[in-house]
């Protein structure tokens, strides 16, 4: 009787004490233990008075396979704008340029051609390859192979060209005879296809096949919204594709030294054809051929909030549609985007662990490995601060704000890793606790019990 009575409240205590703990982790926020389980549904709503932290902008995991779903892909706060119904393209993508979260898209992954805003794939994969001091003469075997129908800004041969005068009539005048005379200077046709294909991949971009580097229509040659998203992501980032896809016109040489002008075929940008210009628009591209319909990739800036927005083929048939839906989903995106947590990223996928690396790290352990998981080299691409926007440019409007959900570099279904270790290293030390409450009691009583010899006070043999 003496033995349990002292044994009962230990053993009790013991358990409690494991219970509480048990207790204390059930009260852990389930996104610390848990991924967040992803949308199901092709247009979702968060609870109602869900906001993000303006100050921390932290993306919720997105199903990396959602945007490749057919329809209209949102996550959006009760009281949030709805994406516009009106919106014909085949498919388009709203998205963060800065942090590559995809805001909205509809079809994303839809291949559908391109146009010459495939030619910001071009810029993307050439211009950092040709110094931009070079000079070149241009011969007639550089021109030839244009397609017929080609948009042209009037490169002659014979003339001498700053490589910087043709790359502004590739963005303005969407010079197919620039593109030509460039890609020779780059190695030549075949040799620009493979390397504009390679971009893509590293990009991230797996939806882009190139025929063409200008973008002429060749069978077998599409991309999609979110790649053409990529590429203009891509292309912000270099100071000098920035500065040339804002610029609204410039003088082109001309023979015997004389000059001509030309002007940005993005009517968005330049506010031509009776199309108003968009508030801070900064570029990227437009295209159309009769295959691909009218194509257009725009990015703005208001704050220090940089939207991107795609819009591929309209099917309304209206006037100038490709610069109004361009504008009505760069409107929803500003005023939306505090509201809404990512369905994607435009991020491209993290390279994977060479073996070394992967055995050492699994020698250290996961808290290493969790560590490095986390550690520096995870900042996304930012716009470059030389674009030079024609535009003018204001603060944001009422709804932009910070955005509510921006997501991580890397897959954006990854739980940050250190998260996953929480709950088991809390129950082993939960166990190893109770344990050794229990041998401490036992032992207690175990002295309790026997009786002690009163010469040497050592139990009695």
């Amino acid at each position: 009787m003496i033995i349990r009575s002292i044994l009962r409240p230990a053993f009790t205590g013991t358990v409690a004490l494991t219970t509480g703990l048990a207790g204390l982790l059930t009260l852990l926020p389930a996104s610390v233990s848990t991924p967040t389980a992803t949308a199901a549904t092709t247009t979702s709503t968060l609870a109602a008075g869900s906001r993000a932290d303006p100050g921390r902008e932290v993306s919720r995991p997105a199903d990396p396979s959602l945007l490749y779903r057919p329809g209209t892909h949102v996550r959006a706060a009760a009281g949030a704008p709805a994406p516009p119904k009106d919106v014909s393209a085949l498919s388009w993508v709203v998205a963060d340029a800065r942090t590559g979260a995809v805001l909205a898209a509809r079809d994303a992954h839809r291949a559908l051609p391109p146009a010459s805003t495939l030619k910001t794939l071009f810029a993307v994969t050439v211009l950092p390859r040709i110094p931009s001091d070079a000079r070149h003469s241009v011969t007639e075997a550089d021109l030839a192979g244009i397609g017929d129908g080609s948009s042209l800004v009037g490169v002659a041969p014979g003339q001498t060209y700053d490589v910087a005068d043709l790359w502004r009539g590739v963005f303005l005048s969407s010079g197919n005879d620039a593109v030509r005379v460039l890609a020779g200077m780059n190695g030549g046709w075949d040799s620009t296809i493979t390397q504009m294909q390679a971009k893509a991949r590293e990009l991230g971009a797996k939806d882009t096949h190139v025929v063409s580097p200008d973008g002429y229509d060749e069978p077998g040659q599409v991309s999609s919204a979110y790649d053409l998203a990529v590429f203009g992501r891509a292309g912000l980032a270099l100071p000098a594709f920035a500065e040339h896809c804002a610029t609204v016109e410039a003088q082109f040489p001309g023979r015997d030294g004389s000059t001509f002008g030309i002007q940005n075929t993005n009517k968005l940008l330049t506010g031509a054809g009776g199309v108003e210009r968009y508030r801070g628009l900064i570029g990227v591209k437009n295209g159309y051929t009769t295959n691909a319909g009218n194509t257009l990739v725009a990015a703005a800036r208001r704050g220090d909030r940089t939207l991107l927005a795609t819009v591929m083929n309209p099917q309304s048939g209206a006037s100038q549609a490709v610069y109004e839906e361009a504008r009505t989903l760069l409107d929803w995106g500003f005023a939306a985007a505090p509201a809404v947590t990512p369905v994607g990223s435009l991020e491209p996928p993290r390279p994977p662990t060479p073996p070394r690396r992967a055995a050492e790290e699994e020698k250290q352990g996961p808290v290493a490995r969790a560590g490095r998981a986390t550690g520096p080299g995870t900042d996304s691409v930012r716009p470059a601060a030389g674009a030079r926007a024609t535009a003018a440019e204001a603060g944001a409007g009422a709804g932009a704000g910070h955005l509510a959900a921006v997501t991580r570099s890397g897959p954006a279904d990854e739980p940050s890793a250190p998260f996953g270790y929480i709950v088991p290293i809390a129950f082993i030390g939960a166990a190893c606790l109770a344990a050794l409450a229990l041998f401490l009691v036992r032992r207690g009583a175990r002295r309790r019990r026997e009786p002690a010899d009163p010469r040497g006070m050592r139990p009695l043999p």
